[in-house]
């Protein structure tokens, strides 16, 4: 930095990961010249990962669009911004004119939860009237909140770990020292996970990988793919058989008790530790000694959720921390008590029956998978744009997401793409999902625009609020995510007034013009923290937060049931009838990888993560994308012997959908007979406007995804768990292979 250099330091969060650490940008008029960690924030205390220098580096992209484009047969076109409102509106309007208003989708990606611009997209998918809704969510999450629904009927309200207070963590299908936490928003994890040990308390890591995370646990149980409902029932099993259930405060409102301890009954350690891989006695061990700990959490995350059984595992979580006591309690699972609070919109809504609607009462037109909270699982897009009949998707709006690179069957996505009629994406880079729109719509970057967060925070280990001021001006032209979808919003809805779309269209000329920090200041004022119920003096308001550039700590987690139930009968269901009947099944899972294997599948695919990567959208970043290929099969030493491969050697993994190759990494990190691919890759398709991204190597895992296999409760895809057959390159069959692929591309899904 040169001496005659003035700066000047924003103090905001890092909104790439659920962590948002706080971080200190300094800024020399519109440069970006340094991103360090805030060690004033109470929550990370100056901590970041090499993700957060990363913003700059969104901000500065060449690639990065700073003015939407129209797509032409001789390219894309630079045009203005009312131009492009005015073609992207009458473009929707015209294909909810020949074919309804439920022929055009939209889709949520990742980044929209981390601004406050999301509640402009909800304002959004109200002017469009249309029940095809999608999101990330059914990439993601989504058991985690039908299992909140059926056990407490509040979809959001999701137990996290006391992980600062907690003496026993259990760790299933998570990687908390890479990811920051998921669903557990808790920078410096890795600190986090020391401190427990260092407390005289124990980390116990579930995984088929020897991840960054085991390095810090006291124990790894190296699971096989698709055990951990058996290694669950296992241990509850123990639970019931030597007497250590004990509910604690909740067994005043608990019901389900009894019906669990015959469900446990039927998997002793003896029967699982075979569909397990681990042994009886360790299963055992492991159950006693979470019920003995003083404060313990299991904890799970998209490993788990990934899975045909993920609603059900997710389930066995929560009634592993309630059965032992550790449900509700200090150090155990909790439930935060953020500035916003959904608690009182879901218990109305239930009493006016709406609630229930929007749980599991619609199908899916071509697959029938369930709705959830709205909406439809991404699985089924692929058949829903390229199957005829009523409601077929001819049109879309995309938001901050690149589905054919995150959704499963990515391939037979990317090819329906091509078969709408018109398609608006708001996004500022020319992705593999965009490179098919008609027109994008480019917002301005993370570090151009004030935001608030008012969803990650309600999944903290700790309740607060941090305003994020703007650190540099925005671009001269530029637009903040909610102003186009504001603007858009209104182009759909226009001449539409006096249909149910008329309602969300007068919503938004009352509010919107202000844009999202009206609604902000009302869920403040109302919230939990809001003056409107901790009065004038104690009370928050949006001006309050922002006079405070370091957040504000509201303190630890608080017992907060049966507050959060939103159940007809405002108790807490510990085994609804779904679920139940769903670990029914558990013995035609439990079939599934013999007849897989003798369908010639004989390896199991699971995933990974970097803590240098996110997704897809940062691979565009020359810091982040130093070193060596991360794109790499993972395989044991025993499995390449087999195959005689050695490091770096090109592969096939084959799914029953499809082809990729990709070099192998050889390691005994990973559990024999398993394969771990990192997803999020595969940037060299035609058109795509990530220029360094497209320089390096890698495949997209989600080619060979099978969108047919999911989670019957929620249609979430099984990213996990996918039976594959692993092989050496043949350079032979390269070419057959390349016709083969193209033609499941192109093949009816199931």
């Amino acid at each position: 930095m040169g001496a005659d250099v003035v700066t000047t330091t924003v103090n905001r969060q890092c909104t790439l990961c659920e962590a948002h650490c706080g971080i200190r940008v300094e800024v020399d008029g519109r440069d970006v010249v340094r991103i360090t960690g805030d060690p004033d924030d109470h929550r990370s205390q100056g901590y970041i990962c090499p993700k957060a220098a990363a913003l700059a580096d969104l901000y500065e992209d060449p690639d990065r669009l700073r003015a939407p484009v129209r797509r032409t047969a001789d390219g894309w076109e630079q045009i203005g911004w009312d131009e492009a409102i005015a073609y992207a509106s009458k473009g929707i309007r015209d294909v909810a004119r020949r074919h309804g208003d439920h022929a055009v989708a939209n889709y949520l990606g990742n980044p929209g939860a981390h601004t406050w611009s999301l509640l402009s997209f909800v304002v959004l998918r109200l002017a469009m009237a249309s029940r095809n809704n999608y999101s990330v969510s059914s990439a993601d999450q989504l058991p985690q909140h039908v299992v909140a629904t059926e056990m407490l009927g509040n979809p959001v309200a999701l137990p996290i770990p006391d992980i600062d207070r907690t003496t026993h963590m259990l760790v299933l299908g998570a990687n908390p020292a890479v990811s920051n936490g998921s669903v557990l928003s808790a920078p410096g994890m890795r600190d986090r996970l020391r401190a427990i040990t260092g407390r005289g308390g124990k980390v116990v890591v579930v995984d088929p990988r020897r991840t960054e995370t085991t390095k810090l646990a006291a124990e790894h149980l190296q699971v096989r793919p698709g055990g951990d409902p058996f290694l669950l029932l296992g241990m509850l099993h123990v639970v019931f058989a030597e007497g250590l259930e004990d509910l604690g405060r909740v067994a005043a409102f608990a019901d389900g008790l009894e019906e669990l301890r015959v469900l446990a009954s039927a998997w002793p350690p003896e029967r699982v530790a075979e569909l397990t891989g681990i042994d009886a006695g360790t299963i055992a061990r492991t159950a006693r000694e979470f019920a003995a700990a003083d404060r313990a959490a299991a904890y799970g995350r998209v490993g788990v959720c990934h899975q045909t059984t993920g609603s059900v595992t997710h389930w066995l979580i929560t009634v592993l921390n309630a059965v032992t006591g550790n449900l509700d309690r200090e150090g155990g699972a909790m439930f935060t008590n953020s500035v916003v609070d959904a608690t009182p919109l879901f218990r109305i809504l239930n009493r006016l029956g709406i609630g229930a609607k929007l749980h599991r009462t619609r199908r899916q037109r071509v697959s029938g998978y369930p709705d959830a909270l709205g909406e439809f699982p991404v699985a089924g897009l692929p058949d829903e744009i390229l199957t005829p009949g009523r409601d077929q998707v001819r049109g879309l709006v995309i938001y901050a997401g690149n589905p054919v690179l995150s959704a499963p069957g990515g391939r037979r996505l990317d090819t329906a793409l091509e078969d709408l009629e018109f398609m608006v994406a708001i996004d500022s880079f020319v992705t593999e999902t965009t490179r098919h729109a008609n027109v994008i719509l480019p917002a301005v970057s993370p570090l151009e625009r004030d935001d608030l967060d008012l969803v990650i925070a309600a999944f903290s280990n700790r309740n607060h609020v941090r305003f994020n001021p703007k650190a540099v001006p925005p671009r001269p032209g530029g637009r903040e995510d909610w102003e186009v979808m504001n603007d858009l919003a209104r182009g759909i809805g226009r001449g539409r007034v006096g249909r149910p779309i008329g309602l969300a269209v007068a919503l938004l000329s009352k509010v919107g013009l202000a844009g999202p920090s009206t609604l902000a200041q009302l869920a403040v004022l109302t919230g939990p923290h809001g003056v409107l119920r901790r009065g004038p003096r104690k009370g928050l308001t949006l001006g309050r937060i922002r006079r405070q550039p370091h957040g504000i700590d509201l303190g630890p987690l608080e017992p907060r049931l049966p507050g959060v139930l939103t159940t007809p009968d405002r108790r807490l269901h510990l085994a609804p009838a779904p679920l139940l009947r769903e670990a029914g099944r558990l013995d035609e899972v439990a079939s599934e990888k013999e007849d897989a294997a003798a369908a010639g599948f004989d390896m199991t695919l699971i995933g990974r993560r970097s803590v240098r990567s996110n997704n897809s959208w940062l691979h565009n970043s020359r810091r982040l994308m130093k070193g060596r290929d991360r794109c790499t099969a993972l395989v044991h030493p025993d499995d390449a012997a087999a195959r005689g491969l050695q490091d770096g050697d090109a592969v096939r993994v084959t799914s029953r959908i499809g082809s990729i190759e990709l070099p192998v990494d050889v390691s005994d990190e990973i559990l024999p007979g398993v394969v771990s691919i990192p997803h999020g890759f595969g940037h060299g398709r035609p058109g795509v406007g990530w220029k360094h991204a497209a320089t390096k190597p890698g495949v997209s895992v989600n080619d060979i995804t099978d969108p047919g296999v999911v989670d019957r409760l929620t249609g979430t895809a099984a990213f996990n768990a996918v039976p594959v057959r692993v092989e050496v390159v043949s350079g032979d069959a390269v070419a057959q292979d390349a016709a083969a692929d193209r033609a499941v591309a192109g093949a009816p899904g199931s």
